[in-house]
């Protein structure tokens, strides 16, 4: 099995790469990429929906691609220990219909020793907003990264 650094124990520094890297694939809205970074019988809980591995993950995220529209996402490191991360992300997107969303949430992360992550929970809030509301483009622009997104 080939490792996927950083590899945990985490400092700061490389809990906010793992962090970035999350946010770069998530953003690439490719479910194949993203699945990459999940071990092979990865643990999920993603609002009201439990899974159980990277065959799984794919499935709900080319799902959660299709509803959710011209998805852009932003996450910023929260806290770290050890083999595990906590996030605080934000994301905007749009629905069949052209209405636009905010979606808040707050992610749990566990890695095993390969950097893979083994585990996730992520609670969810989604907020309805106009789209002059919105602030989240694409991709994190390069003088963006290491800095923390606004609440509101």
């Amino acid at each position: 099995m080939a490792d996927r650094p950083p590899l945990p124990p985490f400092t700061r520094e490389t809990a906010a790469q793992k962090v970035q890297a999350a946010e770069d694939a998530w953003n690439t809205r490719d479910p194949h990429r993203v699945a990459l970074a999940y071990s092979e019988d990865s643990v999920w809980r993603n609002r009201d929906t439990f899974l159980t591995g990277r065959a799984r993950i794919v499935e709900f995220l080319t799902r959660k691609w299709e509803r959710e529209r011209d998805y852009a996402l932003r996450k910023d490191l929260w806290a770290f220990d050890g083999n595990r991360i906590a996030v605080r992300f934000q994301y905007e997107s749009r629905d069949a219909d052209g209405r636009w969303w905010r979606s808040y949430g707050n992610e749990l992360w566990e890695f095993d020793e390969h950097g893979l992550m083994t585990r996730r929970e992520a609670s969810i809030d989604d907020v309805p907003i106009a789209e002059e509301q919105r602030r989240i483009r694409g991709p994190r622009p390069e003088t963006e990264r290491g800095t923390s997104f606004p609440v509101q």
